[in-house]
């Protein structure tokens, strides 16, 4: 795959990188949040030139497809730098995945096409791909130096991500250096950071948003970036305060999380924003943990094809709960469900449709060619409107919708008022087969406090509030018509709740009640 024609102002990685630690020198680029190490830019510069150095030793070069199964967050950054530089094609890989599971990494290597994985721990007895131990390699510098800058406009390689498909066929995504570059600078410019500022990241680097809107960001805008291995809610105001943290990059369950204040909390007034980004945040949500904390929501929305942004509120103006905002930088559209036209009037739901320099071209496999239309416009298969001010409204998935009867029920609202109920931690609303009306919507309910699944009038009571709730907000056909509550949801790294898991049965469902 060529990179894309390069963006205004955008570097070469390894450009970037000598540029910066020439400019920032000891000023710290990456810190540990739960231990003492600190990575300067200059030392990054440094570093870079030793595992690069590795890596050739290890027969990774330009275009070459690499794995990194890290489950370090600073030495991933380092990796995930030294490979980009390199020109090669790094695949970041869930460190969670035990390496006893080689079904799981045989089949993610093999969708990859991977040559080689780099991992942080030793190799399981049968492996897919030459295993490499970052840890107990010792570079082989033949000769210190800096790093090579390319006369090329841009170095080959860039980032692959995949993600199962729904005809089987995983889709892999490869987002080239330059719309990696490119995303990067937009966030940097519209969070308007500058090298004072410092942002908390608690999010899986193996995933998008971590690595463009946490890691590159940051590198772009010189600033810093504290990493933590994952969210942890003890203590975590006192890391923010502790670290002199401007902004936060978040997920709704994180924020849902945080929204109530333990002991005497007082959340840092210098944290500017927090990045609300993954999965919907429901408007009560939004307005509780503004009001408890003090702290803008900047609510965006993304995906991996656009390198992790598409739309986002604006950092100064006005943030409307409930939206994720305007396009930067991206082509967005909403075209009809039926006849795919563009739709002109605002209000009115449709396909929501992205294109855009920084919005992937194609995926690897051909099974997925039908996303795209002649103009490159391609469907993300979500389902949403443009309010009368440009902002994007995003109301579900072309697939949760429910048919009941033939009316058409978006399950997004009803999670967003389910979500506002009293001892209700977190929702999801699915649609279920019923032989009256096609399909009906179920609600399944995790409750903030677990010891009320042990009681049997507690459940009763939650379910009796769901049901009020319910009555007072929608129509009869909008009504869950039945409530499960669960001790917990399965979800995804950044804590998107798995619904199709949910309509599969593969959930432990501990108490139902019909309304």
């Amino acid at each position: 795959m060529k990179p894309s024609s390069p963006g205004s102002g955008l570097q070469l990685f390894d450009a970037l990188i000598s540029a910066q630690a020439s400019s920032r020198g000891s000023a710290p680029y990456l810190l540990e949040a739960r231990g003492s190490r600190i990575l300067s830019y200059a030392a990054l510069r440094d570093e870079i030139v030793d595992l690069r150095q590795q890596l050739r030793a290890w027969g990774v070069g330009r275009g070459d497809r690499v794995g990194l199964l890290l489950g370090d967050p600073l030495t991933f950054s380092s990796w995930f730098l030294a490979g980009l530089t390199a020109g090669a094609w790094v695949a970041p890989l869930d460190p969670t995945v035990s390496t006893s599971n080689l079904i799981h990494l045989d089949a993610r290597a093999q969708s990859l096409g991977l040559g080689t994985v780099l991992s942080d721990r030793d190799a399981p007895e049968r492996h897919f791909v030459p295993w490499h131990n970052v840890v107990a390699a010792t570079p082989d510098v033949s000769s210190p130096g800096v790093l090579e800058i390319s006369d090329q406009t841009f170095s080959q390689g860039g980032v692959l991500l995949s993600s199962s498909g729904t005809t089987g066929t995983p889709k892999v995504v490869a987002l080239p250096a330059a719309q990696l570059l490119e995303t990067a600078e937009l966030i940097a410019r519209h969070n308007q950071l500058e090298v004072a500022d410092r942002g908390f990241n608690p999010l899986p680097l193996w995933h998008i948003n971590a690595e463009v809107v946490g890691l590159l960001s940051t590198l772009v805008a010189g600033a810093s970036l504290i990493l933590d291995d994952r969210f942890h809610r003890t203590g975590f105001w006192k890391i923010i305060d502790d670290f002199e943290v401007t902004w936060i990059n978040a997920v709704p369950v994180i924020i849902s999380r945080l929204a109530v204040l333990q002991g005497d909390e007082v959340p840092p007034r210098r944290v500017r924003f927090i990045r609300s980004a993954s999965a919907p945040l429901a408007p009560a949500l939004f307005e509780q943990f503004e009001a408890s904390t003090g702290i803008p929501i900047i609510q965006s929305y993304g995906m991996t094809e656009a390198a992790s942004q598409i739309c986002v509120n604006p950092l100064k103006g006005v943030r409307k709960s409930g939206s994720v905002g305007v396009a930067v930088g991206v082509e967005v559209r909403v075209v009809g469900t039926e006849d795919h036209a563009p739709l002109t009037e605002a209000n009115v739901v449709g396909h929501i449709e992205i294109r855009g320099s920084t919005v992937i071209k194609s995926y690897e496999s051909a099974a997925y060619d039908d996303r795209f239309d002649a103009e490159g416009w391609l469907r993300t298969g979500d389902l949403g409107y443009f309010d009368d001010d440009g902002y994007l409204f995003i109301v579900g998935r072309t697939d949760d919708v429910i048919n009941r009867g033939g009316e058409k029920i978006y399950p997004l609202e009803i999670e967003n008022v389910l979500a506002a109920v009293e001892g209700v931690a977190a929702v999801a609303v699915i649609g279920e087969f019923d032989e009256v009306f096609g399909q009906i919507p179920v609600a399944y309910v995790e409750p903030v406090d677990v010891a009320v699944l042990s009681s049997l009038d507690e459940m009763s009571k939650l379910v009796e509030r769901v049901r009020i709730s319910s009555n007072e907000a929608f129509s009869r056909a909008y009504r869950p018509a039945l409530v499960k509550l669960v001790h917990h949801f399965p979800s995804h790294a950044t804590g998107k709740i798995r619904k199709g898991l949910l309509r599969e049965g593969d959930v432990v469902v501990v108490h139902e009640e019909r309304l």
